[in-house]
């Protein structure tokens, strides 16, 4: 019977092989990722997050106390049940920085690892920050010099970068857990405490402040609990996801304005991160004075899927959209031939109307391409609504180099290639003006029309033209005439647009 048994296992063992986990030891939460490795991509197949608050147990001697280990071991020993069945050079576990402080590390690092059966890897706060930037790098999309911070629960990384490349590196014994036993111990949201926390923060940040600021960025994303935080309530509070010194400002009003830690209720807050929102709340305050940071938007990825993409090099590629697109496509079984040619065609149209119609702008030929390639995503499930189900697809997906923002315009897009226009899904962008949308989405509807014969060589040549938001498309003389199909399809196209407000002339 045993023998059985044994032969059984064994090939679960192997099934594993295309599953990784990466388990992250902060000084706040640990976190437990698991992904599976779907056509060329990571498909996220569990999450395990658990409030330990580690850095709340370190000492003025920086002794980790007993209680603190103890809520570290139990969280453990719920991540090693889903271990169990993860081949042992699929799994990287890492500590950050209470572990780096304590001077009793050794104490908890020997039964955690037997707890988990695998060895942890206590990293230093410049390799953290560099992890930090890479799982960032493969996760957003950015081809100019990037700020990225992390505030953790005892430290904050800071980092500027450009591509896959980090080009300057910070570590600050700074962090949420630790500012908020410092300076908001006694419960109270006051204004004073605020100030004295951003002023700590802003004393800490003094060091780095002049090469960080010399070698400059274009754009500045947060990688923490804190950001994020910071975007859901902006966002429950009608506001688009980009923060501001002023908006974070208002919030910290609102905080105060609650009096105390346990009274603190914010539209948008979660309750699990309450606690050590203020003190996150106040570092951040504090980057955004010291740093002369305009705009902050949340990255998709950091600590952890730095440590996941270093374990996947054949997941190294480095146009990360490119990435993203080339496995959705596989895993949806897109036509890639007709979602190229319907992307080149949008993008034709789009040239000719460059001249007068703003399309650049917040990146908008490179998500006309992305919807173009996407377009047919939802055929898979059936054709009368594909269209829905797309859109719906893409709502609901990891998109590594898109933010969320990004994101929502995509499925807009997709949602309004075909048949009727919803309104109410453009009017709703947060990432660019309706105006932009409402191009984006005219120019993708006559290119998915002017490509449906599906063959490069029945593509027409075509003039797209106009005056102000009007169009008129220009056809060869006579070759309306020739196809009465795309002709009733492109007077249909004429009639969607107009329901809608849009002037459109078929010449």
């Amino acid at each position: 019977m045993p023998a059985d048994v044994h032969a059984v296992a064994e090939p679960a063992r192997s099934e594993q092989q295309d599953i990784y986990a990466v388990i992250d030891l902060g000084s706040n939460s640990f976190h437990m990722l698991m992904v599976k490795v779907v056509g060329g991509s990571v498909q996220v197949i569990g999450r395990v997050k658990r409030k330990v608050r580690l850095a709340a147990g370190l000492n003025e001697n920086l002794v980790l106390s007993r209680r603190a280990m103890k809520r570290g071991w139990e969280c453990l020993a719920l991540f090693a049940e889903r271990l169990q069945d993860i081949p042992p050079q699929n799994v990287r576990i890492v500590g950050t920085a209470t572990l780096r402080l304590a001077r009793n590390v050794k104490t908890f690092l020997h039964d955690a690892e037997h707890i988990l059966g695998h060895p942890i890897r206590v990293i230093s706060g410049e390799e953290e920050a560099r992890i930090i930037y890479l799982g960032v790098a493969h996760t957003s999309n950015c081809e100019q010099n990037r700020l990225v911070i992390d505030i953790g629960g005892a430290s904050t990384e800071i980092i500027i970068g450009k591509g896959f490349e980090p080009l300057k590196l910070s570590s600050l014994h700074m962090g949420c857990v630790t500012f908020l036993d410092a300076y908001f111990a006694d419960g109270l949201l006051t204004e004073d405490n605020f100030n004295a926390a951003i002023a700590a923060a802003e004393q800490t940040l003094a060091p780095i402040l002049a090469e960080f600021t010399e070698l400059g960025w274009q754009v500045a994303v947060g990688a923490s609990g804190t950001v994020q935080a910071m975007q859901e309530i902006l966002i429950a509070q009608g506001l688009d996801e980009t923060i501001t010194l002023q908006r974070l400002e208002a919030i910290m009003q609102q905080a105060v304005v609650c009096g105390r830690q346990d009274q603190l209720s914010l539209i948008g807050l979660a309750q699990e991160r309450r606690q050590v929102f203020p003190s996150g709340l106040a570092i951040l305050i504090a980057l955004f004075r010291a740093l002369g940071i305009k705009g902050m938007t949340l990255s998709g990825g950091a600590l952890r899927e730095g440590v996941l993409y270093s374990m996947l090099p054949q997941l190294q590629e480095s146009d990360v959209r490119h990435r993203t697109m080339a496995s959705l496509m596989v895993r949806y079984h897109i036509d890639q031939q007709h979602a190229n040619r319907v992307a080149d065609m949008a993008q034709s149209l789009a040239q000719q109307l460059s001249p007068r119609w703003s399309l650049t702008a917040f990146d908008g030929l490179g998500l006309l391409h992305g919807a173009a390639l996407l377009h047919e995503l939802g055929l898979l499930i059936e054709y009368k609504n594909h269209h829905h189900h797309g859109a719906y697809i893409i709502s609901h997906s990891d998109l590594p180099g898109f933010t969320r923002a990004q994101q929502q315009l995509l499925m807009a897009l997709v949602h309004n290639h075909r048949a009727d226009i919803n309104r109410e899904l453009i009017a709703k962008q947060t990432m660019t003006s309706v105006l932009l949308t409402v191009r984006l989405t005219r120019i993708l509807r006559l290119a998915v029309v002017l490509s449906m014969r599906r063959r490069h060589e029945a593509l027409p040549n075509v003039t797209l033209s106009g005056k102000g938001e009007q169009l008129v498309l220009q056809l060869p003389a006579g070759w309306l005439d020739q196809h009465p199909l795309m002709r009733a399809e492109l007077e249909q196209e004429v009639q969607y647009q107009q329901a809608a407000g849009w002037e459109l002339e078929l010449q």
